[in-house]
């Protein structure tokens, strides 16, 4: 009975084996057509409207956008103070108003002047003494008439009075005293206490900290007036260490700012700082920006863009040349003279109409630069 079982299961098995192999799969065919997916031929009369050139290897710009802020320019900028002390009698200058270089801003009656004044008229009047006493005792030496000790001493009155009274108008020039009227003859002079604080430059009244009455002196951190030049301002920001090289002075910018976005200002680098600032690694750099309609207003926060070129030359292709499909970018390579590939790119650096090609190409490959849509269409209908 035992060995009935036996041999039917040896049956079972072999006819079970059997069947097994009677249903082997085959290995599958290799698929011809996904081989040939990327490859498009097309006819010579469509050929006429493919423009093909080779890769490029060269310099390409690209843009650095920093963040910075609007701020007077350091040149056409200038804090006005009162050189001496008095009380102010007259206000001409209004917040706001343009002023020229020159103009007169406040009216200040000051005792300073006319203390100054009176030192100058005795300096004055002790000089032309002692310049008198000087030669009379050069001629009385000459005759033997004066001792050298009395010559000498005569000499050292003539200097001392002499360094007083170029001490005493050099304080009148000070107090902004014109020279011109020094020079006249003493009768001719008019000097009064009455002092005009008046505009170093041209520019506009951005500050007004004083009244008729008040009482100024000579701190200068009490700031009477602002003025600015709001035609031309600077737009400051902080470029990283990595960037720095290829920052230069003269070099062009542009500017954006939160209030007209869709409005680009022309900006000029004019400087480039010279130290790194510890806590941020950064370095500053400052840029001429041309207020156009006074639009920009200091303090404002913007945007700086520079333009950047590479320091090694990269691959380079038209803008127009790359497409892009479910977000990877693609190009036709021309492999023959009817026939092109599709090959994957990994685009990097945007500058005007040009694309820099990191990954997918070598230089020299003939790429499709005007048509690239023809050809998806053409590998689309299959």
């Amino acid at each position: 009975m035992k060995a009935v079982c036996l041999l039917a299961g040896l049956v079972s098995i072999v006819l079970i084996t059997g069947g097994c192999g009677d249903g082997k799969t085959e290995p599958t065919p290799p698929n011809h057509k996904s081989q040939q997916a990327d490859t498009v031929r097309i006819p010579p009369e469509a050929q006429r409207q493919l423009m093909v050139e080779e890769v490029q290897l060269r310099p390409i710009a690209g843009d650095l956008t920093l963040s910075g802020k609007v701020q007077y320019s350091e040149d056409r900028y200038a804090k006005v103070a009162s050189p001496l002390v008095g009380r102010v009698s007259e206000v001409l200058a209004k917040l706001g108003e343009k002023v020229a270089a020159g103009q007169a801003l406040v009216h200040i009656d000051s005792a300073e002047i006319g203390s100054a004044y009176s030192d100058y008229v005795k300096a004055d009047s002790d000089l032309h003494f002692a310049t008198r006493n000087h030669e009379l005792a050069k001629e009385l030496y000459e005759t033997k008439a004066l001792s050298k000790k009395d010559l000498v001493q005569a000499e050292n009155d003539f200097l001392k009075f002499r360094a007083e009274y170029r001490r005493a108008r050099e304080r009148l020039l000070a107090l902004r005293v014109p020279a011109s009227e020094l020079d006249k003859p003493r009768s001719q002079q008019t000097i009064s206490s009455r002092f005009d604080l008046k505009a170093p430059l041209a520019g506009t009244v951005v500050e007004r900290n004083v009244t008729v009455g008040q009482m100024v002196g000579t701190d200068p951190a009490q700031v009477l007036y602002t003025i600015a030049d709001l035609n031309v301002l600077q737009v400051v920001a902080e470029v990283y260490e990595k960037d720095l090289r290829r920052i230069k002075k003269g070099e062009p910018a542009s500017v954006t700012v939160e209030a007209y976005p869709d409005e680009t200002f022309s900006a000029t680098v004019i400087y480039v700082g010279d130290v790194v600032d510890p806590n941020t690694r950064t370095i500053k750099v400052r840029c001429n920006v041309k207020n156009t309609d006074l639009k920009l207003k200091p303090e404002m926060f913007a945007r700086l863009s520079l333009k950047l070129v590479s320091e090694l030359p990269v691959m380079v292709l038209p803008k127009e040349a790359v497409i892009e499909l479910g977000g990877q970018g693609f190009v036709y390579v021309q492999t023959a003279q009817d026939t092109y590939v599709r090959k994957a790119v990994v685009t990097g650096t945007v500058a005007g109409d040009s694309i820099q090609i990191r990954e997918g190409l070598q230089p020299g490959e003939r790429v499709v630069v005007k048509g690239a849509l023809l050809l998806k269409g053409e590998q689309e209908k299959g």
